[in-house]
């Protein structure tokens, strides 16, 4: 359910951590972070100091003719309804970047 990667260099106090959830289950991130063993971690983690990154995507319509131009619309106003992905995965606001790129549809 959940691996700990050093990433190959096991001092430098960065990890990566992968967490799997069921489809009915509501994701707790910090929760998860906070069940992981000290000694696969490089030592305690401290979650009131971590950071926590996502990406977005933004569809934006092109002049390419990939899809009829009403469907072009239809798909990137469905885009947008999106919920909140640091709400969704319980992240603290104040600590989670979010980087997007732009991909023309």
């Amino acid at each position: 359910r959940i691996v700990v990667d050093d990433l190959g260099h096991a001092d430098d106090g960065i990890i990566h951590v992968t967490a799997r959830f069921g489809y009915m289950e509501t994701p707790d991130v910090p929760g998860a972070l906070a069940m992981l063993d000290p000694v696969t971690t490089e030592g305690p983690l401290q979650l009131d100091q971590a950071s926590y990154f996502l990406s977005k995507i933004e569809l934006r319509r092109g002049k390419a003719p990939t899809m009829a131009p009403w469907r072009k619309r239809l798909f990137i106003a469905t885009s947008y309804i999106t919920a909140d992905a640091a709400e969704h995965f319980g992240l603290p606001r104040d600590r989670t970047v979010i980087m997007g790129s732009h991909i023309e549809v």
